[in-house]
C-alpha cells in the first residue's frame, strides 16, 4: 500500500513511477468528488519568496475546497528577509503556526534546507532553475487526460531548457514511461548537462536540435516554455534569444504535425506563443493551468494523512 504520509515533495527523482500514478488516481478522484471538509483545522504556509500566479493561488484554492486555512505571503518586501534573518530562522518560527509548508524560493536548494529544517512536510513550489515537482504532476495529469496514456510517447521541450525548472523535472519524470524526448531549443539555452547524464543513466532515449521542424511530425505533445528574462545575468544575452520561437495557428498550419498533438506550456507566456493558438485542437495548455487544483490537492491530502 502506497502512503505518501508526511513525506516531503521536493524533487520528483524522489517519487517512484507507482507513487507517481498513485498521485494522478488520487487527483482524478479529485477532480470528480466533493472532498471538503477533510483538511479541517489544517493550515498551509505558502512562502512565496518570487513571483507567481498559478502555483500560489492553486494550492490556496485547494486547501481551501479541502477546508483548510492557508497563511503566507507573496512579497519578499513584506518579510524579515529584508531585516536579514535567514531563511533557515524564518521557516523554524513559521513551522510552529502551521501543519505543511509550499515555498517557492529564488534559490536553487531554499526547499531542501527548509525541509531539513523543520519537523513538518515541505512542498518544493519551484528553487531557482532547478525542479518544480508539483508542476510535473499537473503536466503528467494533463498529458493523460488530453492522451488517455503517459507511456510510449514522444515529447518535444521547446524554448528554454537551461533554466527552465519545469522542463526540467517533466523530463525526470517522463523517464518512467519509456518517452522518447527531443529537446528543441539554441545552444545557449540547452537542457543542462547533468540532467541529460541522468537520462542516459535511465536508459532514455533524446536527441537535440536547433529547430522543431525537424521533429514535429515526430511528437505527440510539444512542451512550450518561456525564455525567462530573470534568469539571464546580462540583458544583451536575453536579447539575443528573445522571440527565438514563436507558436502561431499559422506556424503550427505549415508544419507536419501527427493527428492529435497537443501542446502544454506551465505559462505565463510571453511572446514565445501567440493567442491564435488557443481555439486550435492542439491546445491544451489553459486545462492544463485548472488541473493544478485537483492535483494539488491530492498532493496535501496525501501528505497529510487523510487519503492512504
Amino acid at each position: 500500500m502506497i502512503s505518501l504520509k508526511d513525506k516531503d515533495i521536493i524533487s520528483i527523482l524522489d517519487f517512484t513511477k507507482e507513487e507517481i500514478l498513485y498521485i494522478l488516481e488520487i487527483s482524478g478522484k479529485m477532480e470528480k468528488e466533493d472532498r471538503h471538509g477533510i483538511l479541517s483545522g489544517k493550515i498551509l504556509a505558502n512562502l512565496f519568496f518570487e513571483p507567481s500566479t498559478r502555483t500560489r493561488l492553486s494550492f490556496e484554492a485547494a486547501m481551501k475546497r479541502l477546508g483548510g486555512e492557508v497563511i503566507g505571503f507573496d512579497d519578499l518586501g513584506t518579510t524579515s528577509t529584508v531585516k536579514g534573518e535567514s531563511l533557515r530562522d524564518s521557516v523554524k518560527i513559521i513551522e510552529g503556526y502551521c501543519d505543511i509548508i509550499v515555498l517557492r524560493h529564488f534559490l536553487e536548494g531554499a526547499s531542501r534546507l527548509t525541509a531539513d529544517s523543520v519537523n513538518i512536510p515541505v512542498i518544493n513550489a519551484g528553487d531557482g532553475a532547478s525542479q518544480h515537482p508539483t508542476q510535473t504532476f499537473v503536466d503528467l495529469y494533463t498529458i493523460q487526460k488530453s492522451k488517455g496514456e503517459i507511456e510510449n510517447l514522444s515529447i518535444g521541450f521547446l524554448g528554454d531548457l537551461k533554466y527552465g525548472r519545469t522542463a526540467h523535472s517533466l523530463a525526470y519524470a517522463l523517464a518512467h514511461f519509456n518517452a522518447d524526448m527531443y529537446f528543441i531549443s539554441p545552444p545557449s539555452l540547452r537542457m543542462p548537462k547533468d540532467y541529460l547524464e541522468e537520462l542516459e543513466l535511465k536508459k532514455v532515449s533524446f536527441q537535440e536540435v536547433n529547430s522543431i521542424s525537424e521533429v514535429s511530425d515526430k511528437l505527440d505533445i510539444l512542451y512550450c516554455t518561456r525564455i525567462q528574462k530573470e534568469r539571464f545575468a546580462e540583458p544583451v544575452e536575453y536579447e539575443k534569444v528573445r522571440g527565438l520561437y514563436k507558436l502561431s495557428k499559422s506556424v503550427m498550419d505549415e508544419l507536419n504535425v501527427k493527428d492529435g498533438l497537443k501542446i502544454l506550456h506551465p505559462l505565463p507566456r510571453v511572446d514565445e506563443m501567440d493567442e491564435s493558438l488557443d481555439s486550435t485542437e492542439y491546445a491544451v495548455y489553459f486545462q492544463q493551468a485548472h488541473s493544478g487544483v485537483p492535483v494539488r490537492e491530492a498532493l496535501l491530502a496525501s501528505v497529510l494523512g487523510v487519503i492512504q
